[in-house]
């Protein structure tokens, strides 16, 4: 992906962005910022938690650096990792990969098409917490075909299949050894993959140690280790990277410091900031199924009525692009003309007064003696959200509409999201190489907000066995235009506001090289980093 120097200062909220990386610049010592240093310190605001690859309750970039997959997504497309080649049956139901011969499970247990079966069967045996993507849904069989020949085969002819192999969960590789009763839905008993990092030591909420895979069958990392420090709050990571005791933050979307402190760090001229193309959607949930936002033409008013350029200016510094369409048309299937609605107040207005919003003598809105209030809620370790939905709230007064702030702890938000209790909430796009096709798959799942949201449209059951056809369509002119009907459909139905187009982001003390951006904003790329 194609690296941008960032001269403006770094307007970045980092939910991935901190806890996918904050990367530390002391030795065990701490502090050096010499050549040879050995470990790269990481600050996060989050411990790894459970990195089992077959579950979703770690940090990815941490799965990242210990399992592998079978293929891996790169800037040129899908390339060899665990299979060296693969072949694809004329029907498009088998495919069957070649496996590497030179490689073994850090506990020494030896990789070969046995233990990808035991992996594969191991997640398929889990398919209700999977079901978001189609991919698992479709396996009909796991074959060894003999030591180092492995064949998936498939119900339907399924397109994204080589993509959601590469993907960082769940289809990565674990050793059979730490497997618990043949399974590991219910937990590992160790983290052994083939990765170029071992978890070698790990604190809970503290630390996390990362060595280098000695035995790697890939080329090895530059630097020995990876230390991941868990900071409690931004103020403390931010006093650890003017101390040089942090050399990087890395992310596309998160909470940990504020743009005065961004602008304060680049004006001090130790560091050097980069940015990736746009990778994902930044949006706000307008619930479908909620009494007020439940009326098509309030929410349409609703996006005419936010002045997105003044939150991409004020709030992100500029260095995100407006969003006038949920997936921007660089999205494979997403270069879809649609109506763009702008910032338009008394658009808003005129909509607002045909659905029967008449504005009161106390300046808002008011219909059947019921005032028109609305609640946003949002993670309360994201400050940039918390200043987006301060902005927004200004402009819904403006055409009379009462926004209510809410802060809520991360797990508490994510509850909300599942049980569909909220009139307006922040989404974030997957980004690639998840967008288009498991982002609008996991639309079909209750436990996501983005169901809930839509649950209230009237074609919401089309919609939802849509995405699941357009997965196993074949003809390419057929899927892209089943495409084209889904994202019209959503975008006239307005129940996201899209706010902009976010990229990954890094910040990093001069003397850290190597520093780049994988096509997934998920993975970090510690193992080409280095200090000179």
């Amino acid at each position: 992906m194609k690296l941008k120097k960032l001269k403006k200062v770094l307007a970045v909220s980092l939910s991935v962005l901190i806890c996918a990386s904050a990367v530390g610049c002391s030795s065990s010592s701490g502090g050096s910022s010499t050549a040879d240093k050995d470990q790269i310190v990481y600050a996060c605001t989050k411990d790894i938690r459970d990195i089992n690859p077959h579950l979703y309750g770690g940090e990815m970039s941490a799965q990242n650096m210990v399992f592998e997959s079978l293929v891996k997504e790169t800037e040129k497309g899908i390339e060899p990792c665990l299979a060296e080649s693969w072949e694809i049956s004329d029907d498009g139901t088998e495919y069957t990969f070649h496996l590497r011969k030179d490689v073994k499970f850090t506990d020494g247990e030896p990789f070969n098409a046995e233990a990808v079966k035991l992996n594969m069967d191991a997640i398929v045996s889990n398919i209700e917490r999977h079901s978001w993507l189609d991919m698992v849904n479709e396996i009909e069989e796991n074959v060894v075909v003999d030591e180092f020949t492995f064949k998936l085969v498939l119900k339907h002819a399924y397109y994204p299949t080589l993509t959601e192999l590469a993907l960082v969960r769940p289809f990565r590789m674990i050793s059979p050894k730490c497997f618990i009763d043949g399974e590991t839905k219910n937990g590992v008993n160790g983290y052994a993959g083939t990765g170029p990092y071992v978890l070698s030591e790990h604190k809970e909420d503290e630390y996390a140690i990362f060595d280098t895979n000695e035995d790697y069958w890939g080329e090895k990392p530059k630097v020995k280790s990876v230390k991941w420090k868990v900071m409690p709050d931004a103020q403390t990571i931010l006093m650890a990277l003017e101390k040089g005791e942090v050399d990087l933050l890395y992310g596309a979307d998160g909470d940990q410091i504020d743009m005065d402190s961004y602008k304060k760090l680049e004006s001090e001229g130790k560091y050097v900031t980069d940015m990736s193309d746009p990778v994902a959607s930044r949006a706000i949930l307008l619930n479908a199924h909620q009494d007020i936002t439940g009326d098509k033409q309030v929410r349409q008013a609703l996006q005419y009525a936010i002045n997105k350029q003044a939150i991409v200016d004020g709030v992100l510094n500029g260095t995100e692009e407006v969003a006038d369409t949920l997936m921007a048309k660089s999205v494979p299937y997403c270069d879809i003309d649609l109506e763009v609605r702008s910032y338009d107040p008394d658009k808003a207005g005129e909509l607002l007064d045909k659905a029967g919003w008449k504005m009161g003598d106390d300046g808002y809105r008011y219909k059947d003696g019921k005032k028109f209030e609305i609640t946003i809620y949002y993670n309360s370790d994201n400050s940039q959200e918390g200043t987006i939905s301060e902005y927004m709230q200004s402009d819904l007064k403006a055409i009379g509409v009462k926004l209510n702030i809410v802060g809520e702890e991360k797990q508490s938000f994510l509850d909300r999201q599942k049980s569909g209790d909220f009139d307006l909430q922040y989404s974030l796009s997957w980004g690639t190489p998840y967008d288009p096709q498991s982002y609008l798959s996991s639309w079909r799942i209750p436990a996501h907000g983005d169901y809930q949201a839509q649950v209230g449209m009237e074609k919401k059951e089309w919609v939802d066995q849509t995405i699941t056809d357009l997965m196993i369509e074949p003809d390419e002119e057929k899927r892209a235009e089943m495409y084209k009907e889904i994202l019209t459909y959503i975008h006239d139905e307005a129940v996201y506001i899209p706010i902009s187009y976010s990229r990954t982001k890094a910040v990093h003390t001069s003397s850290l090289k190597g520093v780049t951006f994988n096509p997934s904003q998920y993975e970090i790329p510690f193992e080409k980093m280095y200090f000179e």
